[in-house]
């Protein structure tokens, strides 16, 4: 989003579109070569940046009429399935498990590539506020935390952990984890699953602080407002069954309470 003012999307006609909240008026910037996946937003630099299954990740300036800035193709990486951005560091996911990171500022050269720490496919990326890494999420109902610091005492932080599952017929029924949001103020995080839930997770002190009460269906997409008071919800169906008969789709705008999201302060061990 631009200046609180324009909203920017993607979609599978592989078109980049741009609306204007004010006039409800709105234009195609671009297009990829096969469906948008993911698109972010850099204020700092006035550019859109999107993400596709043509295995490429574009950059768009919104204020030049020919806005395309960059093509950067993830040769060996295969389909782009998630992007987040945090100041000039972006986190691209692809298809083959591999994470590429990147200053926006020389998109021309990767500044990190790692395999995921996850076994099975990626579903989300966000970055933490602090800047210091990101969480990723995967099919096989597991969240992994990382920091971009490669040190390997900063490495040692890096974790991964079960979510998103429960017992059915006495069997462990796996969800994927289809997404995730940090609080901007706080720096604990949310995920929403194909389970339908919504888990509030304290990433410092690996603790769950709170599961909410079971959306009507897969939890598609979530993200908090700018100051953590809001948490929207998409409900929406994501075929992880194939087709069957479920319930529309609908987003849910959560009020945060002061204490809701706040990390929990353990105390030291004796």
């Amino acid at each position: 989003m631009s200046e609180e003012t324009h909203v920017y999307s993607g979609g599978l006609d592989n078109c980049i579109k741009s609306f204007d909240i004010n006039t409800h008026t709105g234009f195609i910037v671009g297009s990829h070569e096969n469906a948008v996946k993911c698109v972010e937003y850099s204020i700092d630099n006035n550019l859109i940046i999107s993400g596709s299954w043509d295995q490429t990740v574009r950059t768009w300036d919104v204020r030049d009429k020919d806005s395309q800035t960059g093509v950067f193709r993830m040769d060996n990486g295969g389909k782009v399935f998630a992007i987040s951005l945090v100041s000039y560091r972006l986190v691209v996911a692809t298809a083959a498990r591999q994470f590429y990171i990147y200053d926006i500022r020389n998109m021309s050269e990767v500044l990190q590539s790692r395999e995921s720490s996850l076994k099975f496919m990626t579903r989300c990326v966000k970055c933490m506020p602090n800047k210091e890494g990101y969480a990723c999420s995967s099919i096989e109902g597991r969240v992994a935390v990382e920091f971009f610091d490669p040190s390997p005492e900063v490495q040692q932080r890096k974790y991964a952990f079960k979510c998103h599952r429960k017992m059915i017929d006495g069997i462990d029924t796996v969800y994927p984890v289809n997404a995730l949001a940090f609080h901007p103020t706080h720096g604990t995080f949310a995920s929403g699953g194909a389970d339908g839930v919504v888990n509030i997770w304290d990433g410092v002190n690996k603790k769950r602080l709170r599961q909410y009460p079971q959306y009507p269906t897969s939890i598609a997409s979530l993200d908090f407002n700018k100051d953590g008071q809001y948490l929207a919800i998409a409900s929406s169906y994501t075929f992880e069954e194939g087709e069957k008969d479920h319930p529309p789709d609908s987003v849910f705008i959560r009020h945060i309470s002061e204490n809701e999201c706040k990390p929990r302060h353990l105390a030291p061990p004796p």
